[in-house]
């Protein structure tokens, strides 16, 4: 954690001087910003006998989406957030079924392939900027693996990434990669506990970290994961985008309604989550976005998407 705020300082000290923070107030800021730290190691560093792939309700551990989200584009500020040369490398989002335990998490995880048969070289992984409670799931890969002419077709994992409770290895599980010109879409839904709606917060000024909490009237809220970053052309998403999500809710008399959430939570950290906050009770049973209203990094529109939420978690 130390030293992924080192490199940090220089940037946020920067951006924040423009907000109009004060000394005291920057160095606060940053030191509340908890950020797992990107690791580099070309090889598996983790030992463990660990070899379990499904939890105590059935659910596998496997891997949900691998999104190649820019092709030598990450912004000037990774090389700090990240690591020296990962500004400008390709960005690629890899959502996972179950939360992991970043102490296990090494580039030499994993291998990615592309579509002439390469081999890609993955510089760095961290779970930075989705690295709020609940949101373990999503690692950003930095790196050289692949191009638009010869994108990443699959992402493996070769090593020992485990889930953040010790009891689930992801080894031996794969997935095919969303091609860069594809927009991003959800691939995971989750009733947030309520310990973790963080009522009344507002989000830091970081552009990084410190989410805003759910509004007071909040009765339940349903996180959804996307499978890349998502704003409105790099702006933080707003009414007209709230209004598009689409819950439908069972009630106890076993009929369903369908509701738009009265606030979204977890803006202005930059990165693929949303918390739909909702003012009625019941079982949210699915999620649904239409197209064209949100873009990834790179400016491509959202296509329609609906997932469920599912019932064990």
């Amino acid at each position: 954690m130390d030293i992924i705020k080192s490199l940090l300082y220089p940037f946020a000290l920067a951006f924040l001087t423009t907000i109009g923070c004060t000394t005291t107030e920057k160095v606060k800021l940053i030191r509340a910003y908890e950020n797992p730290t990107a690791n580099s190691s070309p090889v598996d560093t983790t030992v463990t006998n660990v070899t379990a792939n499904r939890d105590d309700s059935g659910r596998q551990a496997t891997l949900l989406s691998a999104f190649y989200g820019l092709d030598d584009d990450l912004p000037p500020v990774a090389d700090k957030g990240i690591g020296e040369g990962a500004g400008g490398a390709d960005g690629m989002p890899v959502i996972f079924s179950h939360e992991i335990d970043p102490r296990t998490l090494q580039p030499g995880d994993f291998r990615i392939t592309t579509a002439s048969g390469k081999i890609g070289e993955i510089g760095w992984v961290t779970l930075a900027p989705a690295d709020d409670k609940g949101e373990f799931r999503t690692v950003l890969f930095a790196g050289h693996y692949g191009s638009i002419k010869d994108q990443p077709v699959k992402v493996e994992v070769i090593g020992n990434v485990l889930s953040l409770d010790g009891k689930l290895n992801f080894k031996g599980t794969g997935i095919d990669v969303t091609p860069l010109e594809d927009g991003a879409t959800m691939v995971w839904a989750e009733v947030v506990p309520k310990e973790d709606w963080d009522l009344g917060k507002k989000a830091t000024a970081l552009p990084w970290g410190g989410s805003s909490g759910a509004p007071e009237g909040t009765r339940q809220a349903v996180r959804v994961t996307w499978s890349g970053g998502v704003t409105k052309r790099g702006k933080e998403i707003n009414d007209v985008e709230r209004l598009q999500y689409k819950v439908t809710v069972q009630q106890a008399d076993g009929s369903k309604i369908e509701v738009t959430p009265f606030a979204i939570a977890d803006l202005g950290d930059g990165d693929n989550n949303h918390e739909l906050c909702l003012d009625v009770t019941g079982t949210p049973l699915s999620v649904y976005f239409p197209a064209g209203y949100l873009t990834d990094p790179r400016k491509d529109l959202n296509p329609a998407t609906t997932i469920k939420v599912p019932s064990h978690q």
